[in-house]
């Protein structure tokens, strides 16, 4: 049933609930096949950078390595574009909450990255912020959808965010920042791949 439908005539309380499920349930099937691969470009862009800065700062010891996080929207966007020009779908109203969110956490997380990396505030624990930006996206994305392993792997992606923000080794902020990438991104969107194609196959 589309929104477009429902907006022509008043909805008793079972009719609302039968139209929030089904917004639910094609929210969830529209995340199975197509959100997977963004949550796995980002996530394994993000650890490609990780591990980009922390190599070339061990070698050399400059902090100007600290641009490479912008590899992270240099590999996701064109990602972005070519998964944007692919066929529409029929979009409900959860998606464009799903979509809001991630509008808002995606250019408040670049604004900030960029005015630490630029030195305008060098002393901001940029690492905890976006592993908490993400994390908090990432779960409510999950609870708006009922994707229990976004909820679950969030939450621990945020845990993890406090050892990065109490732990002063760079070492050790650098290693959790990915692992909490892992749980938010990677382990999630796997399992959205696999239930994708469980789908598929059955169909």
């Amino acid at each position: 049933m589309e929104d477009s439908q429902m907006q022509d005539k008043t909805l008793n309380e079972k009719e609302s609930l039968a139209l929030i499920a089904q917004m639910i349930q094609n929210s969830q099937k529209r995340l199975e096949r197509g959100a997977g691969g963004q949550m796995l470009v980002w996530g394994y862009a993000t650890i490609f950078a990780t591990i980009a800065v922390w190599v070339a700062f061990h070698l050399t010891g400059n902090y100007n390595w600290n641009f490479l996080w912008f590899l992270i929207p240099v590999i996701g966007y064109p990602y972005i574009v070519f998964k944007s020009r692919q066929p529409k779908l029929v979009k409900t109203y959860i998606d464009k909450v799903i979509r809001y969110i991630w509008m808002v956490v995606g250019i408040t997380g670049f604004f900030l990255s960029a005015a630490t990396i630029f030195s305008f505030m060098w002393a901001f624990p940029i690492l905890f912020v976006v592993i908490l930006m993400m994390g908090m996206g990432s779960m409510l994305t999950g609870l708006v959808t009922e994707f229990k392993p976004s909820v679950i792997g969030s939450l621990v992606g945020i845990l993890i965010g406090f050892v990065n923000y109490l732990v002063p080794d760079y070492d050790v902020k650098m290693l959790t920042f990915a692992l909490a990438f892992i749980c938010i991104d990677i382990i999630p969107g796997h399992i959205l791949n696999y239930r994708a194609q469980k789908r598929c196959s059955k169909n």
